[in-house]
């Protein structure tokens, strides 16, 4: 087989990965991908007993995958953080503090938050009001005891 013939028949496989690679390249699980081509979301080929998707097939998933922060309710973003609006996740990295701690607090009042649809959405001037309040008041209970 000449060189140029073994460059052609190369090429077309080296955009073809496997289940292992295309989760490694996502940053998810391989369930997460056998999944995505079970629910026709990915399209990949079986041939015999593995697996292939193609690169470009991949790509597409990759762009049309769901995202918190494309999340719609009723026409409007839900995380809007230009208007202020954050989720319980972004929140919690705002303040260092585990995400169930900002469920607890959203749950006992302490933390004004509105539920659209099946999200939590906190305001900023929410956030600020809490951190003022609870944060603050945790801090100079801990700094005395440090002394």
């Amino acid at each position: 087989m000449k060189e140029k013939d073994k460059q052609q028949a190369v090429a077309p496989e080296a955009k073809l990965v496997s289940i292992t690679e295309a989760a490694e390249r996502n940053n998810v699980t391989r369930q997460a991908i056998y999944v995505a081509i079970k629910l026709n979301k990915l399209k990949a080929r079986k041939e015999t007993t593995r697996w292939t998707i193609h690169l470009d097939d991949l790509e597409e998933y990759r762009n049309q995958k769901y995202s918190r922060s494309k999340s719609v309710f009723n026409g409007e973003l839900l995380f809007d953080n230009s208007k202020g609006y954050h989720s319980i996740g972004q929140v919690a990295s705002m303040l260092s503090v585990p995400a169930q701690k900002i469920y607890y607090e959203t749950r006992i009042g302490r933390l004004k938050a509105k539920r659209k649809g099946a999200a939590w959405v906190i305001h900023k001037s929410d956030i600020n009001a809490y951190a003022e309040q609870h944060l603050a008041k945790k801090a100079k209970k801990e700094a005395p005891a440090a002394k």
